[in-house]
């Protein structure tokens, strides 16, 4: 059996594992310049492998190199959160300016001033997970389940905006 020129040069190329694991901090760092925000970048940089991981077959050595090809894949998947972000601000403002309905109290209603700021800083995500775990009491899975990602999602989002939110009591308190 003989091959085609891609399928030779496929048979040649190193192994994703391989090339993954040796570009793994270019498009970390390359997605940490981006953001600004390591765990982001650590999110987005799963993304961007298992993206690449589904598209392994399809990749070409003669469009470009491991790398370039790569760092492409990075660049589109911060550009959809980019978006997927404004699109969520832009709802969350929205929402903020509707008129709130008469007569039903509020949620979280009797907050510390402070303790709403905090609340308010933190991203969707993070709140909700915070909502579902914390005040709501489900258990991880149920969580995982409602939201449409991993029991380890959940813990890692829910660990991160605690965090956020002791950072930011102990900073206003500081200030205080």
């Amino acid at each position: 059996m003989t091959l085609d020129a891609p399928q030779a040069a496929r048979a040649a190329s190193p192994s994703f594992a391989a090339v993954a694991e040796e570009l793994l901090d270019d498009v970390y760092g390359y997605l940490l310049y981006m953001t600004k925000n390591w765990a982001l970048a650590e999110d987005l940089t799963s993304e961007t492998f298992e993206a690449a991981f589904r598209r392994w077959r399809r990749y070409d050595p003669r469009r470009g190199t491991h790398r370039a090809w790569l760092l492409a894949i990075a660049r589109t998947t911060a550009l959809d959160h980019f978006r997927a972000e404004g699109r969520r601000r832009r709802r969350e403002e929205r929402a903020e300016a509707a008129e709130p309905r008469g007569g039903e109290p509020a949620f979280g209603e009797g907050l510390s001033p402070e303790l709403e700021d905090a609340l308010r800083a933190l991203s969707t995500g993070e709140r909700e997970v915070i909502a579902l775990r914390v005040v709501l009491d489900l258990e991880g899975d149920e969580v995982a389940r409602l939201l449409g990602i991993s029991t380890t999602a959940v813990s890692t989002r829910l660990h991160r905006a605690l965090g956020k939110l002791e950072e930011r009591m102990r900073d206003h308190d500081a200030v205080a």
